[in-house]
């Protein structure tokens, strides 16, 4: 049986995802340990799986909060630049100290994060076999597919075309610092240049929580590239707390639930918006705010409209519940989403929002509109239609089914096995030389 690390963003969300497939291969009898930053050990909730804490001395406990925050509301263009600051920093850290630690834990192979270079370029550099996982849209980047963070369509036409090569050459300048970042721990580590995280995926296998009938007409994905639908967990570990159960919905009146996420939860102003809302569309609201919000505004938020106000609810049962569903475009839940057939409401904010909404309108399976300026009538009316409309529904319906031919967490698991017994050794790369470090 091997021993994985698996190396991922210090976001929730991609630990929870991450930690789904990780039980998987606990319960096949593997040994799974999370490395990462000290704060991020909070993150690991199942007791199977390990966590081993690097960085201290340039990630100190208790400093993970205030990347949080920035990440999620960087305010403009210098709060943005902090952000990719941030993520460099992250990237030259675990490069740094992640060979050592696989050393220490005798870790067999990596689960990598497509969105986290620094687990990759350290499996390669050890000659460890890995797998990269797309816990959000896959970083995959081929002519004509744009990105996951822009916001428009796909398109065959000159026009589109050109608006995909702009957008993707104003990206690459805005994300210097991390693209500097991940060509010098290329370099110290003696490993073939490169600078994108898209050049530091998995020869072995990549597994995606996408399903190809959802995703932009891909045509250049390599062959041991794998759509498998959300990583959920298969079973839950009987010392993991059950979720809340759902409130009591009355089912002659339609009901909606609404989540901007782990990141996200804190806006107040547009969950405002989202209650006042669901009472002039004369909807049941059960609102999620992920803890991100206090007593006292989910007090104001249950007197403008909303009839529960939570801080986490269980998402799959209020998703295969609800009429409609109102996010923030984030890709778990708009995975989950289609696999339970629910329309969607999307108010993107960040990140890939923008991306997975664009393929949202692309299928015709939800309405999009501004988390930043729609108003709480406007919103009213997009609900009426998303309850009104059973076009919405029945574009749904063979998606739905597509998630679930996909294969889940078991399809992924055996993919990740699969590749590690395939997987020939790497030739582990020679220790840079001083010159090679300075280079």
């Amino acid at each position: 049986m091997a021993h994985f690390g698996v190396v991922a963003p210090a976001f929730l969300s991609h630990f929870t995802t991450l930690a789904a497939l990780a039980g998987a291969l606990v319960e096949r009898g593997h040994r799974v340990t999370f490395i990462h930053r000290p704060d991020a050990a909070a993150y690991v909730r199942d007791p199977r799986l390990g966590f081993h804490a690097i960085g201290v001395d340039s990630h100190p406990p208790g400093s993970l909060a205030a990347s949080l925050r920035l990440a999620a509301n960087p305010g403009g263009p210098l709060g943005l630049r902090r952000v990719i600051d941030d993520m460099a920093r992250s990237t030259t850290m675990l490069a740094e100290e992640l060979p050592a630690a696989f050393e220490t834990l005798g870790i067999d192979a990596v689960l990598a994060d497509q969105m986290e270079a620094g687990g990759a370029l350290a499996a390669e550099a050890v000659g460890l076999p890995f797998i990269s996982i797309a816990c959000a849209l896959p970083v995959n980047r081929e002519p004509g597919i744009p990105l996951p963070v822009m916001p428009f369509g796909y398109g065959t036409d000159e026009r589109s075309l050109k608006m995909v090569e702009g957008s993707t050459r104003v990206y690459d300048w805005m994300m210097g610092p991390h693209r500097r970042a991940i060509e010098a721990q290329a370099r110290r580590l003696g490993l073939p240049a490169r600078g994108h995280l898209h050049e530091c995926l998995s020869p072995l296998a990549q597994i995606s929580q996408t399903v190809a009938e959802f995703e932009f007409p891909r045509r250049e994905l390599p062959p041991h590239f794998h759509h498998v639908g959300p990583l959920r967990p298969l079973h839950r570990a009987d010392t993991v707390a059950t979720p809340r159960p759902l409130p009591a919905i009355d089912p002659a009146r339609p009901f909606v639930f609404a989540s901007l996420g782990t990141m996200q939860g804190g806006r107040f102003d547009l969950f405002k918006r989202i209650a006042r809302a669901c009472r002039e569309a004369e909807v049941q609201l059960l609102l999620a705010h992920c803890g991100g919000l206090d007593a006292r505004q989910a007090g104001a938020l249950e007197r403008m409209g909303a009839d529960w106000v939570v801080d986490f609810a269980p998402q799959l049962a209020a998703l295969a519940r609800a009429d409609a569903v109102i996010s923030h475009a984030g890709w778990n839940t708009i995975m989950d989403a289609i696999g339970a057939g629910t329309p969607m409401l999307a108010l993107p904010i960040a990140f890939d929002h923008p991306g997975g909404a664009a393929r949202m309108r692309h299928a015709g399976i939800g309405i999009q509109a501004s988390a930043r300026f729609t108003g709480a009538g406007t919103l009213a009316r997009h609900l009426r239609r998303l309850l009104q409309d059973p076009s919405f529904k029945q574009r749904l319906a063979p998606l739905k089914d597509s998630v679930a031919r996909a294969g889940g967490t078991a399809r992924a698991a055996d993919i990740v096995e699969s590749a590690l017994a395939g997987s020939s050794p790497v030739n582990r790369a020679a220790s840079p030389t001083p010159d090679t470090a300075a280079a």
